[in-house]
């Protein structure tokens, strides 16, 4: 089994070469280091905020390699997951064009790398930078074998790269449609419990129902509290709660990479929160969660409305639906100081012992980590050890009792407790 985490960021991580089929964009690239100033600058001008230099593409290189390389490690289970601290960032760069400070698109390049490479069938990309990763969207848009959930400031199209297909209607396209997933902020000042309704309320739901090999994290730390271009208001403490709510998914194969972040202090604490629960540190306990906010969950509502062709996540409440639209946000809401487990092992595998070792593993992120379990199963020890769990595999329909037992439960919670309320 594997364990430890990788970080990457070694120049030696650079053999690898580039994957795009747009050689023209690439040989252009390769010239820079004989520019001179003049000419960097007039190379720059045929691209949206981009700044070329003459090393420019050596270390747009390392960044792709080093990219690569956690890949590659993650899935041979070399290490258990691990985090990639690369620049120039990625997620804006398109096949044939650089865009906002981005040369090559470091995680859409990770991902068809591991589909190519290890025969991976569902790969998720969950994108948290406060701008929209438009390029990885354009380069999967159209491929079902490719998730792709983006969060970004929006402003109903009145923030940088100001994009209609930024907003949720953009669904994806052809066999893709379903598997393009944004979620447009259309005002600043998110709190945390505006960041934790997103993923119990539509990415959490989506991701379990895709069921994905592999997880890559466009980590953009502008999304953070005292960044200049975000304007948000969650605390870098709330990214050790997402990588660990990322974690049971894939079977723990998670690599996050770097992205964006302006400022230098919520940048580092942001980043190692990250860190700290990719090696299985506990979480810091969260406090004074509320409802999210007005505007986000109109935005979050719309999300599902546009989804809910394609997931059926959205059109019942299954058991695992209720542990992550009921069951988290109540906890979470609570912020108890011991999470208590009773399961019973009746000595007989049921259909539901995968999900305790799941649902114990979602719930580390509570209480600083302080979790006991009486009369526990052997995939709730798993859990609780830090190993990953094993996927759920294809979630299938619950039965009608059910739906309506979890519906009523729901509608009962709702009254007390604000962020179990349906969007």
């Amino acid at each position: 089994m594997a364990s430890g985490s990788a970080l990457i960021f070694d120049e030696e991580m650079s053999r690898y070469k580039l994957l795009w089929k747009d050689e023209e964009y690439l040989e252009a690239v390769k010239q820079t280091p004989k520019m001179s100033v003049e000419e960097l600058m007039a190379f720059s001008k045929q691209y949206s905020d981009v700044y070329f230099h003459q090393n420019i593409y050596h270390c747009a290189k390392l960044a792709v390699g080093a990219t690569l390389q956690l890949v590659d490690s993650v899935v041979k289970r070399e290490v258990r997951n691990g985090m990639a601290l690369v620049r120039p960032p990625g997620h804006h760069s398109q096949r044939s064009a650089a865009n906002g400070f981005c040369v090559f698109n470091n995680v859409a390049i990770a991902a068809l790398h591991a589909k190519k490479n290890y025969n991976l069938n569902r790969v998720l990309i969950v994108d948290w930078d406060i701008h929209h990763g438009q390029g990885v969207q354009y380069c999967f848009e159209e491929d079902p074998s490719v998730l792709y959930f983006s969060w970004h400031r929006y402003e109903n199209q009145t923030f940088w790269p100001n994009l209609p297909e930024s907003d949720y209607t953009s669904v994806g396209k052809g066999k893709g449609c379903g598997f393009n997933i944004n979620l447009p902020w259309n005002k600043v000042g998110l709190t945390n419990s505006d960041y934790l309704a997103a993923f119990f309320h539509v990415l959490l739901p989506i991701a379990y129902e895709f069921d994905p090999e592999l997880v890559l994290v466009s980590a953009g730390f502008d999304s953070a509290i005292g960044d200049p271009e975000g304007e948000m208001c969650a605390i870098p403490e709330i990214f050790a709660h997402l990588t660990q709510l990322l974690m049971p998914l894939a079977a723990g194969k998670m690599c996050v990479v770097l992205e964006g972040g302006y400022n230098l202090t919520s940048l580092a604490q942001s980043v190692c929160q990250t860190v700290q629960s990719l090696i299985g540190d506990p979480a810091p306990r969260l406090s004074g969660l509320t409802a999210a906010c007005e505007s986000a969950l109109e935005s979050i509502q719309n999300v599902r409305n546009a989804q809910s062709s394609y997931w059926s996540c959205f059109k019942h409440l299954g058991f695992m639906q209720a542990v992550l639209s009921l069951i988290l946000p109540l906890a979470y809401e609570f912020n108890p100081c011991l999470v208590l487990g009773v399961v019973r092992d009746s000595g007989a595998k049921t259909h539901l012992t995968p999900v305790w070792g799941h649902l114990t593993s979602l719930l580390q992120g509570l209480a600083g980590g302080q979790t006991l379990t009486l009369l526990q199963v052997r995939v709730t020890v798993s859990a609780l050890s830090g190993a990953p769990v094993p996927p759920l595999g294809p979630l299938g329909a619950p039965k009608p009792a059910d739906v309506q037992m979890m519906e009523k439960q729901r509608q009962r919670l709702q009254k007390r407790w604000s962020l179990v309320q349906e969007c």
